[in-house]
């Protein structure tokens, strides 16, 4: 059985049982919230192992074959791209779909995340490196720790040979213990989409954020329906680019219940090299990063709630100034975010009214009772962007063998 289908039989079967358990038990969402982050637990339990072993001979391999300085930059070339095409469309859907208000909320400000940039830097070079494997949230440290060490090995091979092979057969391995998780995985997606109906049907009891949902879904389907392929298309030279839509249907339902978009380097890594055949020299260099900084889709989510705020607050129109501002704020916060794996639109709308002032500052609580779908939105835009950019910077260094669809896990 394809491993999408055993999600999508996981999801069906946890959002029936969110509508025969009672609502406003304290004890049934406490059994259900638990359950739920043991099985977020569980997908994430190898992320860490996967990534220190898998970019350290990404890395080696790179570098070796002087293949690195074309795989960056096409990498940050679609990750900045990717970014740029997802805020201009939430710009442009927000700016000539005018949505209804949201009634203005009374509640006061309370304590909000904030982005301490010094602070992730700081945490990119702690006073000792075997810290960076210590926190399973910030991958940024690992993956430079890693990469560290796998162009360290690249500088003298022959000396490298005996912790090179330790570090292959600890890749195998962690790929091997990450297809068991990701394969059940699929049983914990019972519990992750029920608890993720038991949230939303609270939401969903009010029409007020139903609008703006609309919206978000509408330009998802524009993006995976329209855009993405397009783009594969001309840049990929690919005759049937909605294969890498159907290999990526398994990470998208994992990301939008889940919300988070380092339980989704897993899947997105395994059907990167399963079914789109992407060599493991690209996937554990290039899906790391996308995970740390393509969180285009958060920035587009970002983008409307700001607008949808600010006309809610006043009816008077936007200039030229804050058009742009808007853009830019949005599109450059995105690629601090990667601390964020969870909630990372939160982090961003807050941060932006905070800077936007002018009376705004509270302006992220109109949305705030909305933000878990919110942020499952936001991480499907961020995980389709993964994968696609992925296969993008694969076919361009050819570092792809294609596999037939019928293959596909």
């Amino acid at each position: 059985m394809k491993v999408w289908i055993k999600y999508l039989i996981g999801l069906v079967l946890g959002v029936l049982a969110a509508f025969i358990l009672p609502l406003n038990i304290p004890s049934v969402d406490s059994a259900v919230s638990t359950m739920s982050e043991i099985a977020i637990r569980f997908g994430r339990y190898a992320v860490i192992p996967l990534l220190f072993f898998g970019t350290a001979m990404s890395m080696f391999n790179l570098r070796s074959k002087k293949h690195i300085l074309k795989t960056s930059l096409w990498t940050a070339g679609t990750i900045v791209g990717s970014t740029l095409i997802l805020v201009a469309l939430g710009l442009l859907s927000i700016l000539f779909v005018s949505l209804p208000r949201i009634p203005i909320s009374v509640e006061k400000i309370s304590e909000v995340p904030q982005i301490d940039i010094k602070q992730m830097i700081l945490n990119v070079f702690p006073f000792s490196g075997f810290d960076s494997l210590k926190d399973g949230i910030y991958l940024l440290p690992v993956f430079v720790l890693a990469a560290f060490a796998g162009g360290a090995c690249a500088s003298d091979p022959n000396d490298s040979k005996p912790i090179l092979s330790v570090f292959d057969s600890a890749m195998k391995l962690c790929q091997t213990m990450s297809a068991f998780f990701v394969e059940w995985l699929s049983v914990g997606m019972i519990a992750i989409a029920c608890y993720w109906m038991l949230q939303a049907r609270t939401i969903f009891a009010s029409p007020t954020f139903l609008p703006i949902f609309l919206m978000l879904l509408v330009d998802f389907v524009i993006v995976a329906g329209l855009i993405y392929p397009l783009i594969l298309r001309l840049l990929c030279k690919d005759l049937r680019p909605y294969h890498v839509l159907y290999a990526s249907l398994c990470s998208i339902i994992t990301g939008f219940f889940t919300g988070d978009s380092n339980i989704t380097l897993l899947t997105n890594t395994r059907h990167s090299k399963e079914s789109l055949g992407i060599h493991d020299e690209t996937n554990n260099f290039a899906l790391p990063l996308f995970s740390i900084f393509a969180r285009g889709g958060t920035a587009l989510v970002t983008t409307i709630c700001f607008v949808t705020i600010l006309r809610s607050y006043s009816s008077l129109g936007f200039t030229f100034f804050d058009v742009i501002w808007i853009f830019a704020v949005s599109f450059i916060t995105s690629f601090a975010l990667g601390s964020f794996p969870v909630g990372g639109t939160f982090v961003s709308l807050t941060v932006i009214c905070a800077m936007y002032g002018r009376g705004f500052e509270a302006g992220y609580l109109l949305l705030r009772p909305a933000m878990p779908i919110l942020c499952s939105f936001a991480c499907a835009f961020d995980v389709l962007s993964s994968i696609t950019g992925n296969y993008i910077v694969a076919v361009k260094t050819k570092k792809i063998d294609k596999i037939e669809l019928k293959h596909y896990i």
